[in-house]
């Protein structure tokens, strides 16, 4: 596959994945009355005890997005050739499609697969931060530490913040993907072709 091909596919899988994210959050929130986006964390809206449109909408948009994450690990290869970078994206992969196959009452194979998926976040925006060229390697680093500071402070305060767990938790969620976007978005434009 050349360059620009590569660009396309990894570029497009990122932006329909960022943008089916939110409309999943969105939707799988409608499908649950009573849902509270301040106290109850995302990871609800797909757990056994919510109703079973919203369980069906969250968990799968989270398989089908981490799905479409790995062709970009492959694409990122194709384009930069970076094993970290790589390797970032196919571990974040697995860990946001494990968020949906593994639903919050799963306990700890759920957890796992969260923090991957944060983490993950957070460190394929650093990894793309020291790859890339020009203004996004700056944006790409701010979002990465942002990403990152957030989850630290998701797991050090919970709900012990007027957002509450929910509203903290969207943080860490809405920071990954703005990052997914903008990184989609840069790889469109064609600018950085090493």
């Amino acid at each position: 596959m050349d360059s620009g091909r590569a660009r396309t596919l990894a570029g497009t899988a990122l932006v329909v994945g960022g943008a089916l994210t939110v409309l999943g959050f969105v939707t799988a929130e409608a499908l649950y009355p009573g849902y509270s986006a301040a106290d109850q964390t995302i990871s609800a809206l797909g757990a056994a005890d919510a109703p079973a449109a919203s369980q069906t909408t969250f968990n799968a948009t989270m398989v089908v997005t981490g799905l479409l994450l790995l062709p970009v690990a492959y694409a990122l290869h194709e384009v930069y050739g970076r094993p970290v970078l790589t390797g970032v994206f196919a571990v974040t992969a697995v860990g946001v499609a494990g968020v949906g196959a593994f639903p919050t009452q799963t306990g700890v194979p759920h957890v796992v697969a969260a923090f991957v998926a944060f983490g993950g976040l957070g460190a394929s925006a650093l990894a793309a931060g020291a790859t890339v060229r020009g203004p996004m390697r700056y944006v790409a680093g701010l979002l990465g530490v942002a990403e990152l500071l957030a989850l630290v402070a998701f797991v050090a305060l919970g709900g012990g913040t007027p957002l509450g767990i929910g509203g903290l938790e969207r943080w860490v969620a809405y920071l990954g993907v703005a990052w997914v976007l903008a990184f989609g978005g840069f790889l469109f434009g064609g600018v950085d072709a090493s």
